[in-house]
């Protein structure tokens, strides 16, 4: 079983950074990891994509954050982060770290909450 762990969340004010991590646990000795990214969830809407990452730095972020968030992997380490720059309200939502590994074996973090108020 793989477990994605997400951490830094927290509420800022709008235009400030935030960096969140999601670092695998679990029994990662033998997995090939096939793709990690951040989704994110606001209140009443659905999940969706923020960004993705896959082999060979492959990266694809959603337009409302383009040019604000940039998924980072270092090399092949079980671990993702997400910088957040020039954040605005409606980044508001619970974030979340999922991993594909072997093609075809999903895992979701339990999320982590990011707020954006003034």
């Amino acid at each position: 079983q793989v477990r994605p762990v997400e951490s830094g969340g927290g509420l800022v004010q709008p235009g400030e950074s935030l960096r969140l991590s999601c670092v695998l646990s679990g029994s990662i000795g033998s997995i090939s990891i096939t793709s990690m990214a951040w989704y994110r969830q606001a209140p009443g809407k659905q999940r969706e994509l923020v960004a993705q990452i896959r082999p060979h730095g492959i990266t694809n972020t959603a337009d409302s954050v383009k040019g604000r968030f940039f998924i980072i992997r270092d090399g092949d380490k079980p671990k993702v982060d997400l910088q957040m720059d020039n954040l605005k309200v409606e980044d508001t939502a619970a974030y979340f770290c999922n991993v594909v590994v072997n093609y075809v074996d999903d895992y979701w973090g339990q999320g982590t909450q990011v707020t954006v108020s003034s």
